[in-house]
């Protein structure tokens, strides 16, 4: 059994003032008042760890150039130090033989469990040429037999997919929904009624909103009107004020319901590191402080981490910090089904934590309630 006493611990619900965490087999057993038994005290407050549902790499590493067991080690431990406790590692649009040798470097790291990860977001290849953005064009391409035999395994924990909604038809949308596959719409040219089609056939969010993906303008709602008009439809958001605007951010917490809108970082190989340039298939992405270009100009990826965006939210969104903290864990962990276990700290919840301090700096983590080297 552990006891971790706190000035504050958030449950992902409420904050409980001078309170402390019972921990016992790696959950939480209960939230208490202090008492002298507990093993440490945190100055600060403890809330459950983060869940990143978009990561590409870490630590010096792009998912797409090392697909291993290491690899994902090494992409985890670079996030992990930011309060991020769960994860789903993202791999960009690329051949298949690099698809099935991401999938399997997943199905390692869930077998063996030493890592939050949950399963694996595959980031194309079905998407649209005119929005593409970073991704290379040359993988962009229809869903063959190979992918529906990779999208049909049952060891790779979650399987989400992003795809452009003109490019993959409605009956192929029911028929991932029918394998469980969580569908989200992205990298998409489509018009207000072909995303609301493939929201109707079982998609169910849409990929780092307002990036690309069609405007809403006066005469056409595009994909970020039907974003925004089905206000209960899931979305992460890249809160780095690059991606999108704060304004806008604002806007979009406005618009939707809450729950809706989650935290993800679209993180590169520079995160936890000082690199300032490295290899993307191609080209090269440059570093221009916490802003990533590639050598062709577009946006790619991001240099943020989850920290960061739990503090802008607060700062610059507006949000109280119990719903930045929120979109970091809780809704993330509820849109894909995880809330069971994570996203909280309720009796029986895996005892994932993140401290933080009044600056909203990260103090320490714990996975299945044993503190990390930090």
């Amino acid at each position: 059994m552990n006891i971790i006493s706190a000035d504050k611990i958030f449950d992902g619900f409420e904050i409980i003032e001078h309170a402390q965490l019972v921990i016992e087999h790696g959950c939480v057993v209960r939230i208490e008042a202090i008492n002298a038994n507990a093993n440490e005290h945190i100055n600060g407050l403890l809330a459950p760890g983060f869940v990143d549902l978009q990561v590409n790499g870490g630590g010096g590493v792009l998912f797409n150039q090392q697909p291993t067991l290491a690899g994902l080690e090494t992409i985890y431990d670079a996030h992990h130090q930011f309060g991020t406790c769960a994860m789903l590692p993202t791999l960009i649009s690329d051949n298949i033989n690099g698809m099935c040798q991401a999938a399997s470097a997943v199905a390692l790291a869930i077998k063996d469990g030493s890592r939050g990860i949950v399963g694996i977001h595959f980031e194309g290849p079905h998407l649209s040429l005119a929005k593409k953005g970073a991704h290379s064009a040359q993988f962009m391409r229809p869903i063959s037999a190979a992918e529906w035999q990779l999208y049909s395994r049952s060891d790779l924990g979650l399987i989400k997919i992003t795809i452009a909604p003109e490019n993959v038809s409605t009956t192929d949308i029911k028929r991932l929904a029918a394998l469980g596959v969580i569908v989200f719409l992205g990298h998409s040219n489509a018009d207000y009624a072909c995303a609301q089609a493939a929201l109707d056939a079982g998609a169910s969010g849409f990929t780092h909103l307002f990036n690309a993906m069609s405007p809403m303008t006066s005469r056409e709602p595009g994909m970020v009107g039907a974003a925004l008009f089905n206000e209960t439809v899931a979305c992460g958001l890249i809160v780095d004020g690059h991606h999108v605007d704060y304004i806008s951010g604002q806007i979009v917490l406005k618009s939707k319901t809450q729950g809706s809108v989650f935290l993800v970082t679209d993180a590169m190989p520079v995160v936890g590191t000082d690199i300032e340039r490295f290899s993307f298939f191609d080209r090269e992405i440059i570093r221009h402080g916490d802003k990533l270009n590639a050598t062709s100009g577009e946006l790619a990826g991001s240099a943020l981490d989850m920290a960061s965006a739990v503090r802008n939210t607060v700062v610059h969104l507006k949000q109280p910090l119990n719903i930045a903290l929120n979109m970091a864990s809780l809704y993330p962990a509820q849109h894909m089904g995880l809330a069971d276990k994570r996203g909280h700290l309720l009796t029986g919840a895996m005892a994932d934590l993140v401290a933080i301090d009044d600056d909203m700096l990260i103090l320490n983590t714990w996975l299945g309630g044993v503190k990390q080297v930090k």
